[in-house]
């Protein structure tokens, strides 16, 4: 069987989208589902009366503001054509491509940095005009902290924006990371007729469809014929692409594995344009699925017996069913629809009957699954973001650790008679890690205190608990800013501190927060024995 497995890892690339919101991440999306025959025609996202929602943005609120808020993935089949450094793909066995999609809004971090956990590559999408923005830079660095290799996409060239030499040198002087563009585009932001293969030296002409619905016809030139049609266009991407060879700014994969440099393409996504180019790119360069380290540094081979870390849990996704999906990335061995498997967390047996592949809001079962593929178990009530499933040897892989709150309000029901409801809702909630629940004898089950990166958390509790637990709930924002993690013997003497209290989380943390960060100043100068530790967030 190892030999099967490592032949279907080969076949695999699991990679997420990172971006700053509006950046065009789920328009991305759809459009790479599009070029691989998955659907027929892509949707905009915009909310606007009359248009579908995208494949990957399911919840009411997602549609309605046209952002994204919950992580999906994608699964689907690609045979990759000619490439200048390989073969084509034997259409019988084409490569499987795992996409899980994750939040843009900065509020939703948190969510991300759980995907970036069970990827093996990060696309990174600029928008042409904007350049870095700030949540691009916070999810970089989680892939730099993390060592996932990433491809940049200059997104929206079909729009006014910075030149291309602007955009490379801001990447490389901001964040250290060297692009290599493996095509350069013919005409400026916003004239987008096409790309230059750098490493062909041949043209691909693109063609508009009616509102970007359909796969871009193209048309490859070479380049002679490209100056004939494009005249001073052409020239111009010679020339840029002769400075870059110039400046050492040519792929190479080994630096682009070790983070130092990223393969860069241009597109629109919007038109379709460029989108093969970044498949291609995945299937060629992205880096196949590797085995994995667990708590005592042993490594788990993609051979070895079957184990998968489950990175996140999620429900109301079928309204019908109100049933409840753990997502899990499979490190190693080949996974059977059926098997019985160990829980590491509990050694407790689960069964894996209803196993599903998932792309977008649809699901079809799926029975036989590898690393790097990503699986939805149904109805995972003991599952929670982090843990470990395994088969043969134990293994239990690192948890996830989670970011730093920076906002706290407390949760209660509008009425005493959904109090049951109510307790069902906030258990389901935290174990989804949809935001951190905080506990203290004070405040009590009734008035949980709500731990979030950002606002938006607490609109998609307050929602999710109306619209799948029939429970009104009132938000009262709290005057704290800051968390420390503490310990037993220190949080007697916290809780007697004025603008402190201490919380119990879910996980069992103990959780002392301030009200600013000088009163947590003027504590830790005041009571130098206190346990106060900062909180991992992000690669910091």
């Amino acid at each position: 069987m190892s030999s099967d497995v490592a032949s279907e890892v080969k076949r695999r690339r699991t990679f997420a989208i990172i971006s700053h919101p509006d950046a065009g991440k789920s328009t991305m999306t759809e459009a790479l589902a599009l070029h691989a025959r998955m659907i027929s025609e892509a949707g905009a996202i915009h909310g606007k009366a009359g248009r579908r929602s995208t494949v990957s943005d399911w919840m009411e609120m997602e549609k309605a503001r046209g952002i994204s808020v919950s992580s999906t993935a994608l699964q689907f089949n690609y045979a990759a054509s000619d490439s200048p450094t390989g073969t084509a793909d034997d259409p019988d066995h084409p490569h499987v491509i795992n996409l899980v999609d994750t939040p843009g809004h900065a509020d939703f971090s948190e969510d991300t940095y759980r995907v970036l956990t069970a990827v093996d590559a990060a696309v990174m999408l600029i928008d042409a005009a904007k350049g870095l923005e700030p949540q691009t830079l916070k999810l970089f660095q989680v892939c730099r902290h993390r060592g996932i290799p990433v491809i940049t996409v200059i997104n929206k060239w079909d729009r006014p924006g910075q030149t291309p030499l602007e955009l490379i040198d801001e990447i490389t002087e901001r964040i250290g990371l060297t692009p290599t563009p493996l095509f350069v585009p013919v005409g400026i932001a916003g004239d987008f007729r096409g790309l230059l293969d750098r490493r062909t030296g041949e043209y691909v002409r693109f063609t508009r469809t009616a509102g970007g619905a359909k796969i871009a016809p193209e048309e490859m030139m070479d380049a002679d014929a490209a100056l004939d049609r494009e005249g001073d266009a052409w020239t111009t991407a010679l020339e840029e692409s002769e400075l870059l060879s110039e400046m050492g700014q040519d792929h190479d994969q080994e630096m682009f594995l070790a983070g130092q440099t990223s393969p860069m393409i241009f597109s629109s996504a919007m038109l379709n344009f460029g989108v093969r180019q970044l498949l291609e790119t995945l299937v060629e360069l992205a880096p196949a699925p590797e085995g994995r380290e667990d708590i005592a540094d042993h490594l788990r081979a993609v051979t070895d017996p079957f184990s998968a870390v489950v990175f996140k849990v999620q429900a109301g996704m079928d309204a019908s069913h109100r049933d409840r999906l753990a997502y899990m990335r499979i490190v190693s061995g080949q996974f059977e629809r059926g098997m019985v498997v160990t829980h590491a967390q509990t050694g407790k047996p689960f069964a894996t009957k209803y196993a599903q592949a998932v792309f977008g809001r649809d699901r079809s079962t799926v029975d036989l699954a590898f690393p790097g593929d990503v699986v939805g178990l149904v109805n995972a009530t003991a599952l929670a973001p982090g843990d470990t499933l395994f088969d043969g040897p134990k293994v239990q892989f690192p948890p996830i650790p989670s970011f730093a709150p920076e906002h706290f309000s407390s949760l209660r029901a509008t009425t005493a008679d959904k109090y049951k409801q109510f307790r069902k809702a906030m258990d389901q909630l935290d174990s989804e890690g949809v935001v951190q629940v905080l506990r203290n004898d004070t405040r009590g089950d009734a008035s949980p205190v709500l731990a979030a990166v950002g606002p938006m958390q607490f609109e998609v509790v307050t929602a999710r608990m109306k619209s799948e637990f029939n429970v009104d709930t009132i938000i009262d924002p709290l005057g704290y800013t800051l968390a420390r993690r503490t310990d037993e013997a220190s949080a007697p003497e916290l809780d007697r501190q004025r603008g402190v209290e201490v919380f119990t989380r879910t996980d069992g943390a103990i959780l002392a927060l301030f009200s600013d960060k000088w009163r947590l100043q003027y504590i830790e100068k005041e009571h130098p024995d206190l346990t106060l530790e900062p909180l991992v967030a992000t690669a910091d």
